[in-house]
């Protein structure tokens, strides 16, 4: 089975393209949202956060993303040690996760930072999803209801469009100028041609 992953910058559309591959019968690993999951559920990795950030990082609905958002977009420091905290956590996930779908002709991953945990390393073809920076910061203005400078800080812990760009096997481009299927429907057939 060909293990794909699925990255792009903030607000390039990722979760877009993810449901178009998910209709063509793809399944589909949301790493950030099983991220988020374990943040709040795995007891050993709440004790971790809460002895490296406070234990008021978490509040009654679990944890305060607000707080820790403001608190790792401004220290890249932060940012690494959350990863290093959650990130092998979703590697076993998704690896569990990969050996429910042998029956598959390829699975996806989709990650905000494929490129910057490494995860890219362990898969076999990546795809990164483009849309132009101005494009991109208005998405999540909208999105988040947040402010520029805010979608700005978050973006500097990013690779940049170009870095990117060179990492990824394939790019589709979100940003209103090409239709999205049949670039899709093109990368499908491409990774199904490899199976063969």
């Amino acid at each position: 089975m060909i293990t794909v992953g699925l990255t792009g910058g903030i607000g390039s559309g990722k979760t877009l393209i993810s449901e178009v591959f998910n209709r063509l019968g793809i399944p589909v690993f949301n790493a950030d949202y099983e991220a988020k999951k374990i943040m709040s559920s795995d007891d050993k990795v709440i004790t971790q956060i809460k002895k490296e950030f406070g234990d008021d990082i978490y509040n009654t609905e679990g944890i305060n993303r607000k707080k820790l958002a403001a608190i790792i977009f401004e220290n890249e420091n932060a940012l690494k040690k959350i990863n290093s905290i959650v990130h092998p956590k979703v590697r076993e996930s998704f690896i569990l996760w990969s050996q429910t779908k042998e029956n598959y002709p390829y699975i996806i991953e989709e990650a905000a930072i494929l490129f910057e945990s490494k995860a890219h390393k362990e898969l076999d073809i990546t795809i990164n999803v483009h849309a132009d920076e101005l494009i991109r910061i208005n998405r999540v203005i909208e999105r988040d209801q947040v402010p520029f400078g805010s979608v700005k800080s978050r973006m500097k812990n990013q690779l940049s469009d170009e870095e990117r760009m060179s990492l990824a096997d394939y790019t589709i481009y979100n940003d209103g100028k090409k239709m999205v299927l049949p670039q899709v429907l093109e990368i499908h057939q491409k990774i199904l041609n490899r199976r063969k």
